[in-house]
């Protein structure tokens, strides 16, 4: 928890915003440039040699465990207006579709849009975005994939069930429980509940060597009219997604396709546990599927953080 021995900046700006409910931080200024030739390249800079910031930025006591960071970079692409690096209170993100609709809100609150669309580079690749007149941004994400359908596990404490793998961005185990209501009146057993599932994903390893399941999300009937499913999102850092989870639900319209549940361009509403809501549907490129997700993202707060270097808690800690 001691920061003896790390370099900080003497403050560092970020503009907060929600998406749906979930927070990201977007840092603005004051980082340290992070090295490299591609956003991956930069993200391994980043978690190599300015760790440190990212606990102090996100974590306790200027954040908590459900912020989400958002690195803003030079882009590496031609035609991209930045890079993103996304970061939570344990690591890194790959891509965050939460995330990605708050920078678009934060840039255009900056002045930095240049008109209505934008792309942005990320670790695992360019996604591109349009704000809508009215505040809406749409995001076209990386391609998706199911990885597996009905994949049968033993979890100890719960018993025998079946889910599915797939990639929205990150990795995904989807499932339904019958017997577990999602409401946030239930969250403490949600929690415990996907937390032993991802535990026994982790010692499976249904992936390719080097990639983790790290999102665990659960289904259920929606209690919006205007929702076709209602779900709940373990994050790698033991929070919940209070949206509906912008990589989750690429992940649940490629499983649909898969299962021949969804049709190219057929809408889904998809809800979340707080009762927010995403519209995502399935486009077609060169025989990938690109989902596009859309939702709203709102700017809460521009703040300066400050790094006293008296400040025993100058790096950040985690409640968790």
């Amino acid at each position: 928890m001691r920061s003896a021995g790390k370099d900080y900046p003497s403050a560092i700006e970020v503009v907060d915003s929600h998406t749906e409910g979930e927070p990201t931080r977007v840092v603005t200024q004051g980082w340290p440039t992070c090295e490299g030739d591609s956003m991956q390249a930069r993200r391994d800079d980043l978690e190599a040699h300015h760790d440190h910031l990212r606990r102090a930025v996100v974590c306790e006591p200027r954040g908590h465990d459900a912020v989400v960071g958002a690195l803003l970079t030079p882009p590496v692409e031609e035609g991209s207006l930045a890079g993103v690096i996304f970061f939570n209170n344990v690591g890194y993100l790959g891509m965050c579709g939460h995330g990605l609709i708050g920078v678009v809100r934060t840039l255009a609150h900056l002045g930095r849009l240049q008109g209505r669309e934008v792309r942005l580079d990320t670790p695992v690749g360019s996604v591109a975005a349009e704000l809508a007149a009215d505040g809406t941004v749409t995001f076209e994400n990386v391609p998706a994939r199911c990885h597996s359908l009905g994949v049968q596990i033993e979890v100890p404490g719960l018993g025998p069930l079946e889910g599915d793998v797939a990639w929205g961005g990150n990795w995904f185990f989807l499932t339904h429980l019958e017997d577990l209501s999602l409401e946030l009146e239930n969250l403490d057993r949600l929690l415990e509940t996907t937390s032993r599932i991802r535990t026994r994903l982790d010692e499976l390893g249904l992936v390719d060597e080097g990639e983790v399941i790290d999102h665990v999300e659960l289904f259920s009937a929606p209690t919006r009219e205007d929702a076709d499913s209602r779900n709940f999102v373990l994050c790698p850092g033991g929070e919940y997604d209070r949206s509906p989870c912008g990589t989750g639900t690429s992940a649940k319209l490629a499983v649909l396709h898969a299962r021949g549940e969804l049709s190219v361009g057929q809408r889904w509403r998809q809800e979340s546990i707080t009762g927010s809501r995403f519209v995502g549907w399935l486009s077609e490129r060169d025989g990938e599927l690109i989902p596009h997700i859309q939702g709203r993202a709102f700017i809460t707060a521009r703040s300066t953080l400050l790094f006293d270097p008296e400040d025993f808690f100058r790096g950040g800690f985690s409640a968790r």
